[in-house]
């Protein structure tokens, strides 16, 4: 069989190389970046539908991106895109509310037990940003307590130790963020209660919350060991600070109510993003209503955003969560995955390349380790970075775009049919050989 065409192509290099020239590093968000896997053009995309996506050269991928996160129903769902294409006909934005808020609001509400009240604002970013003040303002205390390798998007106060684009660039914290503002940070390891008991013990009374994701998504796909979200529940109550799940990648995707539905364990606040937009730059805060009561114009806690509630964005989130509720956008992809997962493992075992992969509800992770589980950053950090890079270009140039980072999950959707999971397993195949290769 010959060799695939390298992609992406020429006009994605001309697109990048006009890019640099405008926006640093060619790009909006280093997430974006091929830098983690040896540099070069990332693809331009042009379109997408259902389970694939095509760039500026007119060549198709199977996607596990899926716009980090958003895309369950797969591309450009024609009921998504009707709703969004009927409310810019009426107009894009008012500055007033508007009745698709309130039905958002309240299908959130109804979905997720233990949300009453919803603040909408215009990313998961601003849905932590949020979260952590109303956990401050609640309580009175200050101190915020997150897990290494966890992000939650690029707040000052939580960009420390974090996730995602940061740990592929090896930047810690960040340039531009005083010390002063992290100062208040505390910082403890994912799936170790033990870390968490010590940061209590030593700071107990100063704590307004534990924010974490309720799975890792940031260093790729990292499920919480057993008893450890129950655990923070139990820590957090004997002192009095709030619990906040990140539930900006999970919400809605471990589960049609959530990652805390999955597992079992209620939050007393949740940030939530990318699948309640349906694929529109919306986040949401959510929360019992005593606790929500705390932000302005009811509480003292100022919060406010003139995009907010943005039309589009409330339409798109309606023909999302209406699909998602009740459980058949799950039913559908679970069979899926399933046949992704054991048809990777099988490969990888195939050509001798030690491979673990993990997974909760629709989402994924492929670690190359010889290691059965792996539950810390320090262990994602330890998984062979170079095996990621050759197997990420392998399969790219075989149709298939994964992000183009070690440190990042993969996410499946309704529309990858058994068509676009058989052409995933193909370039597989090839790319675990060039993996072996070295």
């Amino acid at each position: 069989m010959s060799e695939p065409a390298a992609r992406p192509g020429p006009r994605s290099a001309a697109l990048f190389e006009r890019a640099r020239r405008f926006t640093p590093g060619g790009v909006n968000s280093p997430a974006r970046t091929f830098d983690g896997v040896g540099g070069g053009a990332p693809a331009f995309i042009d379109r997408a539908s259902g389970a694939r996506i095509h760039d500026v050269d007119g060549n198709a991928y199977v996607d596990y991106v899926g716009s980090f996160g958003p895309m369950i129903l797969g591309h450009a769902d024609p009921a998504v895109i009707e709703a969004v294409q009927k409310q810019a006909a009426k107009g894009l934005s008012f500055g007033a509310p508007t009745g698709l808020e309130v039905e958002l609001a309240e299908l959130i509400c109804d979905m997720v037990d233990s949300i009453e009240s919803v603040r909408m604002v215009n990313s998961g970013t601003e849905a932590a940003m949020t979260a952590i003040r109303l956990a401050r303002g609640h309580t009175g205390r200050n101190k915020i307590l997150k897990f290494a390798g966890n992000y939650h998007g690029h707040v000052d106060a939580l960009l420390v130790n974090a996730g995602s684009g940061a740990l592929t660039l090896g930047i810690p914290g960040s340039p531009g963020v005083p010390q002063s503002v992290v100062d208040d940070t505390l910082v403890a390891t994912y799936n170790d209660l033990d870390s968490v008991a010590e940061a209590f013990a030593a700071h107990g009374d100063e704590i307004a919350a534990v924010m974490v994701e309720p799975v890792a998504g940031n260093m790729n796909c990292v499920p919480p060991v057993e008893g450890f979200l129950e655990g923070l529940r139990a820590l957090c109550d004997d002192h009095g600070a709030l619990l906040v799940f990140d539930e900006v990648m999970t919400g809605f995707r471990v589960h049609p109510a959530c990652a805390q539905a999955h597992f079992g364990v209620t939050p007393d606040v949740t940030a939530l993003g990318k699948i309640v937009g349906g694929g529109m730059p919306v986040g949401a805060v959510g929360a019992s209503r005593r606790v929500m009561e705390t932000l302005a114009p009811t509480g003292p806690v100022y919060q406010a955003g003139t995009l907010s509630g943005h039309p589009l964005g409330m339409a798109a989130g309606i023909a999302t969560l209406s699909q998602i509720r009740g459980g058949a956008v799950h039913a559908a992809i679970e069979p899926r995955l399933d046949a992704l997962v054991s048809g990777l493992e099988a490969r990888a075992r195939r050509h001798g390349v030690p491979l673990t992969v993990q997974r909760a509800g629709a989402m994924f992770g492929l670690f190359f380790t010889d290691a059965s589980r792996v539950t810390r950053f320090d262990e994602v950090a330890a998984c062979d970075g170079a095996a990621f890079r050759r197997f990420f270009h392998a399969m790219l140039d075989h149709g298939v775009y994964l992000a183009p980072s070690p440190f990042e999950a993969a996410f499946i959707s309704r529309a990858h049919d058994e068509e676009a999971i058989e052409e995933t397993l193909n370039a597989a195949d090839a790319a675990f050989a060039a993996v072996a290769r070295g």
